[in-house]
């Protein structure tokens, strides 16, 4: 817990390292991007780094189903399996903020998005 502590302080008295690191790292969020697709490429949907749905494509074959209970549970899949993708991402990142601002990788989970929340 105290080299916790110390690293904490160490981040204090060197604001601008961390400021310049979580700049890198939120543009480095904003270009991840995920696409997973469901239902045998059905439905495919793209989330990015900050977790907002980018894109969502229904293919013509599952247009021609005319099944919307269906569709609708096909893109509920894949959106949770690109959110789960993104959120590997953004710890992988958040892992490496941790290590170049000098803290234990494990401090970083609970703070960052897709951290571990």
């Amino acid at each position: 817990m105290f080299k916790e502590l110390g690293a904490m302080m160490s981040l204090l008295r060197n604001q601008g390292k961390l400021q310049e690191e979580m700049q890198k790292f939120q543009a480095q969020i904003g270009a991840i991007t995920a696409e997973a697709t469901a239902g045998g490429g059905y439905v495919t949907v793209k989330v990015n780094g900050r977790f907002e749905v980018i894109g969502v494509k229904i293919s013509d074959d599952a247009w021609k189903l005319n099944d919307r209970e269906m569709l609708e549970d096909l893109i509920a899949a894949a959106t949770n399996q690109a959110i789960a993708k993104v959120r590997e991402q953004v710890a992988a990142e958040s892992a490496k903020l941790a290590a170049n601002i000098g803290l234990p990788a494990g401090m970083m989970s609970g703070g960052l998005p897709g951290g571990g929340n």
